[in-house]
């Protein structure tokens, strides 16, 4: 669809919107799940608030009668005591102002516990989503639509369920006064019902029809919603912001911003006058209809078929009534639009997942090492990236892969470490599929550093922690790796060593250059004592060529007795290596050591030739 194609209708509104609010129960379930005590204080509270208003109305009517009947007693009397005339009128006063204050403290008790809920239920449904991004697999992040989910999830969806509750209290709470107002109501007309529903209902179903409508705009315009978002990272991360500065890019990506923003906000504009337009013209026909009934009973009271009190007492329950029954349509809207919003947050829930199903700890032939068997790989709808692979890495062995970039060797590094799955063909680890294995006890087998490794906002320490969850506290833990991977030396220097903070997100925070955060990276991979497949992809390009090689000899030092495998367009790394692998668009087309890739005079060679001759 094109960002300026309008947003489709729904296929049956009556179906769609009687159909959503099947996610009432579970926001209700969600709240009773983060305090039950603060749901039953609403309920409480909700409770009282409600029934007080009718029990109000009608003392007023009891303090105009009351003081219409003791000012007459008091003209008419020859000996008129004053205290006596008005003390039960007096009683009625206090009784009324003690309702207004149990009306007040209910009030302030639904706001309080409302606030509290939502830090509460907001932190909860949080930790909600971000527990059900840590079961979807890597593909499932890189799928777009997937994607949008979850950013339509974060954006509205913590805030929804317990706008639905309070909506549904407040229902509540305008339902019980109704049917209070209804009761004074009906003693004075059956009609008079009638005509409270008749002025509120137009504009209920005005504010349902344009709720629908600010939904799908809200879905439809995902996607322009997320590239604002992404815009507004690049114009303001210090990792985009240099390249930004240096190719002048600030005008083009800020101008695509407002681009963006004019689309949208002419669409809502839109929306909004279509809506508010409405909302006034129907809203009218409360107006009338209220001053409507406000004329009937003035007629009523000076035909005498009411008293003064009644009067006051009939309009006042007009005019709540109608305030009422808004407020309970008005909720009623606002529920089925936050019902919307929470299929957001429940679609994203309920996205499938890939379960873990492998158990084991062992393989079935110990010290066989690993095997690829006929593997290849394709993206969701898309073509293949790996064709027919077939490896096998024993340990104590090095293999390297050789390719340019975009052949395939990172996918097969994260097929290895089950971040994908293969579309074809098994991987076996000691001679059991990769799938039956565990996958903790798989990854702690791992130890991997990727050319796009995370450089986290964390302490020293912290980062190379990350490495091991067992020991991502253990200093001496932190020290070892940071020796193995040449990491310590500059740590000694920073001003806190290894309880430095990194990064400039947070204050004090000290950045490092490309080449000693590879070191931290480096180190990362080290954390993990028990590893016995070690990959490094590119894990030394941005250091020079003294401390790559003493990189690679301590890495050939405790790499001894392990599987590795390394990627590297450096050849100087690369032919050190006992098989070599080369790759060109997913496909093995040499395989062997270095002298003989070199004798066969193929694209290894040609490779090879062409970078020495750059030494030259």
């Amino acid at each position: 669809m094109s960002p300026t194609a309008p947003y489709p209708p729904p296929a049956n509104p009556l179906s769609s919107f009687f159909g959503v609010f099947r996610y009432s129960r579970r926001a209700l379930s969600l709240v009773w799940q983060t305090s039950p005590a603060m749901m039953l204080g609403l309920a409480l509270c909700t409770l009282v608030a409600g029934v007080l208003p009718a029990v109000a109305t009608w003392v007023g009517q009891l303090i105009v009668d009351g003081v219409v009947s003791a000012m007459e007693t008091y003209r008419t009397a020859e000996e008129p005591d004053l205290w006596d005339t008005i003390t039960p009128v007096l009683g009625w006063v206090a009784l009324e102002g003690g309702i207004i204050a149990l009306i007040a403290l209910a009030q302030r008790g639904l706001s309080a516990q409302q606030s509290l809920l939502r830090a509460l239920l907001g932190q909860k449904v949080n930790v909600m989503i971000l527990e059900k991004a840590g079961t979807l697999s890597l593909g499932q992040f890189e799928d777009s639509e997937l994607y949008d989910k979850l950013t339509r999830a974060r954006r509205e969806a913590s805030t929804r369920p317990l706008g639905l509750v309070n909506k549904t209290f407040s229902l509540l709470q305008n339902a019980i006064s109704l049917t209070s107002f209804g009761v004074l109501l009906v003693q004075f007309s059956p009609w008079a019902l009638l005509i409270l529903v008749a002025g509120a209902l137009p504009v209920f179903i005005s504010e349902a029809k344009f709720s629908g409508d600010a939904f799908r705009l809200f879905r439809w315009r995902s996607p322009q919603t997320r590239m604002q978002m992404y815009l507004e990272t690049v114009l303001a991360r210090e990792d985009s912001i240099k390249e930004v500065k240096l190719f002048g890019l600030e005008s083009l990506f800020l101008q695509r911003y407002r681009d963006i923003f004019t689309r949208l906000f002419s669409e809502e504009r839109l929306l909004t006058l279509r809506r508010e337009s409405w909302g006034f013209i129907l809203g009218l026909l409360g107006t009338l209809t209220f001053y409507a009934a406000y004329g009937w009973v003035v007629v009523e009271t000076i035909t005498g078929a009411l008293t003064l009190g009644q009067m006051t007492m009939y309009l006042m329950v007009f005019k709540q009534g109608q305030a009422a029954l808004s407020a309970s349509l008005t909720a009623i809207s606002g529920m089925y639009e936050d019902n919307l919003y929470l299929s957001n947050l429940y679609e994203y829930l309920e996205q499938p997942t890939d379960v873990e199903h492998g158990t084991l700890t062992q393989g079935e032939v110990p010290g066989d090492g690993l095997r690829f068997e006929g593997v290849s790989f394709a993206y969701p709808g898309g073509e293949e990236v790996l064709h027919n692979i077939s490896l096998h890495l024993k340990p104590g062995q090095s293999l390297a892969l050789v390719g340019e970039n975009g052949s395939g060797k990172t996918t097969l590094i994260k097929l290895l470490t089950r971040l994908y799955q293969p579309t074809q063909g098994r991987i076996l680890l000691d001679g059991s599929d990769l799938r039956d294995w565990d996958a903790e006890t798989l990854r702690q087998r791992i130890g991997v550093i990727f050319q796009d490794f995370v450089r986290y906002q964390l302490q020293v320490g912290e980062n190379l922690g990350v490495g091991d969850m067992h020991a991502f506290d253990d200093e001496q833990r932190w020290q070892s790796a940071a020796h193995q991977g040449m990491a310590d030396d500059f740590i000694h220097r920073m001003p806190k060593g290894y309880r430095t903070q990194l990064g400039r997100w947070f204050k004090n925070g000290q950045e490092l250059s490309g080449g000693q955060w590879q070191k931290i990276a480096l180190s990362r991979a080290y954390m993990r004592e028990n590893a016995d497949i070690l990959v490094l992809d590119e894990p030394t390009a941005a250091m020079d060529a003294a401390a790559e090689a003493e990189v690679f000899a301590r890495f050939r030092e405790h790499s001894r007795d392990k599987m590795t495998i390394l990627i590297s367009h450096r050849f100087s790394t690369v032919r050190s290596a006992e098989d070599i692998v080369v790759i060109d668009q997913g496909h093995i087309i040499e395989h062997g050591t270095h002298e003989a890739l070199l004798a066969q005079n193929g694209r290894y060679a040609t490779l090879f030739h062409l970078q020495a001759k750059g030494y030259q």
